[in-house]
């Protein structure tokens, strides 16, 4: 896989490049709320700019159906850019149309162009390879040399991230670079005690990588939503909590797998739980009560770990050597559910570990947070193309970018 740092010893000056970075960041109307994954990419940006190239920058944000969403724009993550490089960005409303092909004209050496939503044009998603291959072609006549930085997006097999870097010379760009060392850490250079950290809302969202972990990790910790399953695989009443009754099989396999191989499988002890869903949007007071996880009453449900379990959790990270965390313990959003996410996020930075925040919602809880990002070992960019890498499975976009 070629490195940026090789592309630039090349010579870019004058030349156009694609980069197909990830700023699909959330918003509140046109207002970013998390500008992370933005600045994830400036370094690549920057090096490109600095060296002369005249710099496309394209990527998806949210799910529009294959036409213009006004609500899903690139415009303000172009603002935001040009905030953070300190220099005018250029923006292009449309993909591969007319103004797209003037802006990018318009580019003198040095200067960075943002074009609208690549999931405007249906020809980005299309399971069909002759349409994805008709936007990508289209998407290459804007573009000398394609740098791929946009990692959360590295495992889907869309037209700019899979397609497009075969019709153009190609390298990885900063980003991805570190992203794969990191995640090498994680599965061929693991520092023991190696701790996983799992939670989130759905178990099957999870089954992979638990299958893939249960063969690497000595103790899987898990919390969130999917952890009622779970008590539920135990036989313990979980009330109204969220529940994937059709993955009690894939649970019960995975705990006896866990016990015969030596795994520690750790669930919540106690938890907070409410007969009301809390405000998420006001944060009024939610008035939680903690009870024994297996002592959930029938009307409520568990929205957070409990104390015990925050305990329990950060004497299992004290000594670990390795950890990764994906997903968060509760409904972290509100305040009065937000403790047992912050007490694993501080459990890691007490611990002597390197540690891995895997994407999503665990990055995004740790800046809602207020905790410093650069206090962990590494932050994610990308939750699904974390999991899937560490599932062992072939992403398209780090495929497609090999020599």
């Amino acid at each position: 896989m070629k490195t940026i740092d090789e592309l630039l010893a090349e010579g870019v000056t004058g030349k156009r490049v694609f980069v197909r970075a990830d700023l699909n960041v959330p918003l509140d109307g046109t207002t970013i709320t998390d500008d992370g994954r933005i600045r994830a990419v400036v370094p690549t940006v920057k090096a490109l700019a600095e060296a002369g190239a005249r710099v496309v920058v394209a990527s998806h944000l949210g799910r529009p159906k294959g036409a213009p969403d006004p609500a899903f724009s690139l415009a303000p993550a172009a603002a935001r850019l040009g905030e953070l490089l300190g220099a005018d960005v250029a923006f292009a409303t449309d993909t591969v149309g007319e103004s797209a092909r003037a802006t990018v004209a318009g580019l003198t050496d040095g200067r960075v162009a943002v074009i609208e939503n690549l999931r405007f044009n249906a020809g980005e998603t299309s399971k069909d390879d002759a349409e994805r291959a008709a936007f990508a072609a289209q998407l290459a006549e804007l573009a000398d040399l394609y740098v791929g930085d946009g990692f959360g997006a590295v495992h889907r097999k869309h037209a700019s991230v899979f397609d497009l870097p075969a019709r153009l010379p190609h390298a990885a760009g900063y980003l991805i670079a570190t992203e794969v060392g990191v995640l090498k850490k994680l599965t061929d250079e693991v520092k023991r005690p190696y701790v996983v950290v799992l939670g989130g809302a759905k178990v099957s969202d999870k089954l992979g990588v638990i299958d893939h972990l249960l063969e690497k990790a000595d103790r899987i910790l898990v919390g969130g939503g999917m952890a009622y399953t779970f008590l539920k695989a135990k036989g313990h009443e979980v009330g109204i909590s969220l529940l994937q009754e059709d993955q009690i099989p894939a649970c019960l396999e995975y705990l006896a797998r866990a016990e015969k191989r030596g795994v520690e499988f750790v669930l919540p002890v106690d938890v907070l739980v409410s007969a009301d869903f809390p405000d998420l949007k006001t944060k009024a007071p939610a008035n939680p009560t903690t009870v024994a996880a297996d002592a959930i009453p029938a009307t409520e449900e568990g929205l957070d770990i409990g104390p015990k379990t925050r305990e329990l959790y950060a004497a299992k990270l004290a000594d670990a050597g390795t950890v990764f965390w994906n997903g968060p313990m509760g409904v972290f959003e509100h305040p009065d559910y937000a403790g047992g996410t912050q007490a694993v996020a501080q459990a890691l930075l007490d611990s002597p570990a390197f540690t891995v925040v895997g994407g999503g919602d665990s990055a995004a809880a740790v800046r809602l947070l207020g905790f410093d990002e650069n206090a962990f070992g590494h932050i994610s960019t990308g939750g699904g193309a974390s999991l899937e890498y560490l599932e062992g499975k072939q992403l398209p976009g780090l495929v497609a970018l090999e020599d």
